[in-house]
């Protein structure tokens, strides 16, 4: 892999998911001059012009693409992480302590936690470089913990509350290591894809945003973030959210 001179390049992982695959179709059509990465675990039919990755998320597979990507160190201008989990056949939100289970809990943190956390710290020394990057790390309101008032879900909530604790972290070792790096937990409100597709009941209709919109707030606050050396963790209308 080799990047073009003049170009600027986006990384989306998680190009599967309804939000990331949303954040390729725009840029594909506002910035058809920029080169577009995409991971997903499975090839996916996407832009001609959008060059895909498949990786399984293991740390072994991780580590191969990050290989694989070393020659784009300096080049990457956005990055987003739309990967995570609320619930499969097997897995739901717990209502009641007596819901929760251990393996299940244990795999909620690794795909919500562990696994962003992987990717942040992997790909460091790519996104090093002169020019300003951003990184947007799907995150949730729920995750906050001084926002907590309803209880419940115990596993997503502190799958998410980790996963802001790894970005806060790892905002002070870029702030060193990569400083043109701006990193971000962001909110993307309630969205209408199969995460929550169970849970859209109760959400008012005017709550519940088509993945078209949150792509279009994620890449408006990619051109107007500050490079500031600190984690924000904000919603979709930039707001800032309690961590």
């Amino acid at each position: 892999m080799q990047p073009i001179n003049d170009r600027h390049y986006s990384l989306i992982i998680g190009a599967g998911s309804g939000i990331g695959g949303a954040v390729i179709q725009r840029l594909a059509r506002e910035q058809p001059g920029d080169g577009i990465l995409a991971v997903s675990r499975a090839p996916l039919a996407l832009p001609a012009s959008v060059q895909q990755f498949v990786c399984d998320y293991s740390e072994a597979g991780i580590d191969h693409l990050v290989r694989e990507m070393a020659p784009m160190q300096g080049w990457i201008r956005q990055l987003v992480i739309s990967t995570g989990i609320l619930h499969t056949d097997a897995i739901k939100p717990e209502k009641r302590a007596e819901e929760l289970n251990m393996s299940n809990m244990l795999e909620v943190l690794r795909i919500n936690s562990v696994m962003p956390a992987y990717w942040l710290m992997s790909l460091l020394n790519i996104l090093r470089g002169e020019e300003p990057c951003r990184v947007f790390v799907l995150s949730a309101r729920v995750g906050s913990i001084s926002d907590n008032h309803k209880g419940g879900w115990y596993s997503y909530r502190a799958s998410k509350a980790a996963l802001n604790m790894v970005i806060k972290t790892a905002a002070i070792e870029y702030a060193r290591r990569a400083p043109n790096v701006k990193l971000v937990a962001f909110h993307p409100g309630t969205v209408d894809t199969n995460l929550s597709k169970p849970f859209q009941r109760n959400v008012p209709e005017d709550k519940l945003f088509d993945v078209d919109f949150v792509a279009s707030k994620l890449l408006s606050l990619a051109t107007t973030l500050p490079i500031d050396g600190e984690a924000s963790y904000l919603d979709w209308a930039g707001k800032p959210i309690s961590w």
